[in-house]
């Protein structure tokens, strides 16, 4: 079955999928991330890493090679190697990640091409507040990222196509106060930032405060051309639309933590993240309409909000005897969302038709724990079972009146909804030979949520177990070769806007702008994997990797669209449906390397690169072009950093590409998206050890983003196309050591 998913140039990928059609008969399950013992720096460490005694603390690269999962780790190093003013630039880059939307605005994150909830995002190790989007977290505050392209039993197995996991600074990693002070243009405007970071310690306590103030300004232009044809042929729409809007949003990140230790060897930590960012947008639309009765001629309209966000974690570390450690901790949480839109329509004579109001305020809390009990079993040979509960908590009232009518029954009703999560797992990770290291878990994780509207209750309950097996062999009389296989499962839950959530109303209502409601009838995506990987480590952090794998999904969802009574009418509305089953394969291939390695009197340049190849199919979705929703078909990066010899200076840049793609999402819709380019250069000159600064320039080709969107019946056929400007930008950054 999954043969026919893949090419004929691809004999690797063709065996694994004769292998992976008998696995999947099976029940699917969730996979499940190795758990982690503790490393040197009181954080929790992966129970996937090879129980080994080393002195100091391992490289990104040694901590890749001997981990039985397969993790890649992102340090500091990658992090400040291109000055990035978002989390999102630094993510493009990595081996299988993709960035939805235009460049150089962020966007929905991928990994093997797969958002929406297949790739799992965390914070620490924890699920990041609702509202929550990374795009507002400083990269200064980061120590590093994890990638997992295969899920672990300490985390959740709600990681179909995989895991980032951003840990936020630690205390234990520098001995002086870090100050960045930056500026990036824009387009003409400017955004500044600036952030601080202060180690101490007193006696047995150490400490880390960390703290970024930033202020963001864009612009955005867009034009959009919309086609409507009835079922005899004739053009009954024809608009083109040129939207132009700036936003301006500022914000204050802190994050202090403190660790202290007690004489008997146990660890007391508190770790604190407070966020609060404030922004207005402010737009005007022309609308020009040759065809049909246009709504409106030109529009102007502005939103504000204000979101804040506090986190408290509490961790506790206790060794009851050699060999047997408890790591525990206890997470609180909460945080608030409030906006307001107001959009005034006018015809052509400019008299006003619409005033279009739309107000929401969004409370979440948490409270949530998670432990691991770790037990050595003998040499190279660690148990570990643990837990992870949570509770949270929304409330939300949203009112959208067009003229000063409702715009859906609900409008101005309280929604109330409860998410409780309950997991356990317990897993094995045993070096059994010099050559071969296995890792096997298994992990049931159980969610229920429950709300209550205007129209009544509403409870969905789910529950899935998820065994794992991954493997590493080390090539016998080749050290630096070695290979990776895993089994797995793992599962995508619906998001709590697909289940339960008050519409979404689109102020121009059409079937590619429809709005957008929940299904409390959802079941979760279940997943079966197989993953294969041959990586050569070379010196210096040098690797050559190449990446297979599979994904089986039963129960997939996807959104539908269909024309609605309304309160006011019929509207176009786009509702989440379980649909049946899908295959996702691809080939992921990276290289990164010093070009000494390869020759000796090369200059001192390091060279990186990847690229990913995706496939998928939905079977109860007609082809051609059948695939997992807005999955590219492939991606790339290409960069290097060239270190000058009689010089203090690093020049260095990046091309990311991901071409044009389209996807049949269903039966009567189609979405299309353009090539991407990104191109990023960067300068960077050290006056000293303790003072630098970086140049640099990102989206240096800043070509148009395109996107569309069109959706057929027998009876209407709607198209609608939108070209969005994109922009370069440059910055400045002073990074001091004191």
């Amino acid at each position: 079955m999954l043969k026919h998913a893949l090419p004929a140039p691809l004999p690797l990928a063709i065996l694994l999928s004769t292998l992976y059609g008998a696995l999947t008969l099976g029940p699917a399950m969730a996979q499940t991330p190795p758990a982690q013992p503790g490393g040197t720096d009181g954080a929790p460490a992966d129970a996937s890493q090879r129980v080994t005694i080393t002195s100091g603390r391992q490289s990104d690269t040694e901590q890749r090679r001997n981990s039985t999962a397969a993790k890649m780790v992102f340090g500091r190093e990658e992090l400040d190697r291109q000055g990035d003013s978002t989390v999102a630039d630094i993510l493009k880059r990595l081996p299988g990640v993709t960035i939805s939307g235009r460049p150089g605005r962020g966007g929905d994150i991928r990994m093997r091409g797969l958002g929406n909830g297949y790739t799992q995002i965390l914070l620490n190790g924890e699920r990041p507040p609702r509202g929550f989007s990374l795009d507002t977290l400083s990269p200064d505050q980061i120590e590093r990222i994890e990638v997992f392209r295969a899920p672990t039993a300490e985390f959740s197995t709600q990681a179909i196509a995989g895991t980032i996991n951003i840990v936020l600074r630690e205390e234990f990693r520098q001995k002086q106060t870090q100050i960045r002070v930056s500026d990036s243009i824009e387009q003409g405007n400017h955004q500044p930032s600036a952030s601080i970071t202060h180690p101490g310690q007193i006696g047995a306590l150490s400490y880390q405060l960390s703290a970024t103030v930033f202020e963001h300004r864009h612009r955005s232009e867009d034009a959009t051309d919309n086609l409507g044809i009835n079922g005899s042929g004739a053009t009954v729409l024809a608009q083109h639309i040129d939207d132009d809007s700036t936003r301006r949003s500022k914000g204050i990140q802190l994050a202090p933590n403190a660790t202290y230790r007690f004489g008997n060897g146990d660890t007391v930590g508190l770790q604190a993240f407070l966020m609060q960012i404030e922004s207005r947008t402010d737009g005007d639309s022309v609308l020009t309409q040759t065809v049909g009765t246009p709504p409106y001629a030109t529009a102007k309209w502005n939103s504000s909000s204000s979101f804040s966000v506090g986190r408290l974690t509490a961790s506790w570390q206790h060794r009851f005897q050699p060999g047997m450690r408890l790591d525990a901790k206890l997470t609180t949480g909460a945080n608030h969302n409030d906006s307001d839109t107001l959009r005034l329509q006018r015809d052509a004579g400019g008299t006003l038709v619409n005033t279009l109001v739309d107000t929401s305020n969004t409370s979440d809390r948490n409270v949530g724990s998670n432990g691991k009990l770790s037990i050595s079993a003998g040499d190279g040979h660690l148990i570990a079972t643990g837990w992870d509960i949570d509770w949270s908590r929304r409330e939300q009232t949203r009112v959208s009146l067009d003229n000063g009518q409702p715009q859906f029954f609900d409008s101005g009703e309280s929604l109330s909804a409860r998410t409780r999560r309950l997991a356990a797992f317990v897993q094995d990770e045993w070096e059994i030979t010099p050559q071969w290291s296995a890792y096997m878990g298994l992990r049931w994780e159980g969610i229920q949520t429950s709300s209550s509207t205007a129209a009544g209750p509403i409870d969905n309950s789910s529950s899935v177990w998820s065994p794992i097996l991954q493997a590493v062999w080390r090539v016998p009389g080749k050290e630096k070769d070695q290979v990776r296989f895993g089994v797995t499962h793992s599962y995508r839950a619906p998001g709590l806007s697909d289940l339960v959530a008050l519409p979404v109303i689109s102020s121009l209502n059409s079937p590619t702008s429809p709005d957008r409601i929940g299904n409390p009838s959802l079941r979760p995506e279940l997943s079966t994997g197989l993953d294969l990987a041959y990586e050569h480590y070379l010196g210096n952090g040098g690797i050559l990797s190449a990446n297979v794998f599979a994904r089986s999904i039963r129960d997939l969802i996807r959104r539908r669209i269909a024309l609605e009574d309304g309160i006011n009418g019929p509207r176009w509305v786009s509702r989440p449906l379980n649909i049946g089953h899908a295959i996702t394969s691809g080939l992921e291939l990276e290289a990164k390397f010093a070009l000494r390695e390869l020759l000796q009197d090369a200059p001192n340049i390091d060279f990186r690169t990847n690229y990913s190849r995706f496939w998928s199919r939905v079977d109860e979705v007609p082809g051609p072009d059948n695939r997992l929703d807005q999955q590219p078909k492939q991606t790339a990066n290409v960069g290097l950093d060239y270190r000058l010899a009689r010089l203090p200076l690093t020049l260095g840049g990046s091309l990311n590409w991901t071409p044009a793609y389209e996807v049949q999402v269903n039966e009567t819709q189609r979405i299309s998206t353009g090539n991407k380019r990104q191109l990023d250069l960067y300068g960077l000159w050290r006056f000293n050890p303790l003072a630098q600064v970086r140049i640099s320039a990102n989206n240096l080709i800043n070509s148009n983003y395109f996107s569309g969107n069109a959706v057929s019946t027998s009876s209407y056929s709607q198209s609608s196309n939108t070209t969005a400007r994109t922009y370069t930008s440059l910055t400045i950054r002073l990074e001091l050591k004191i």
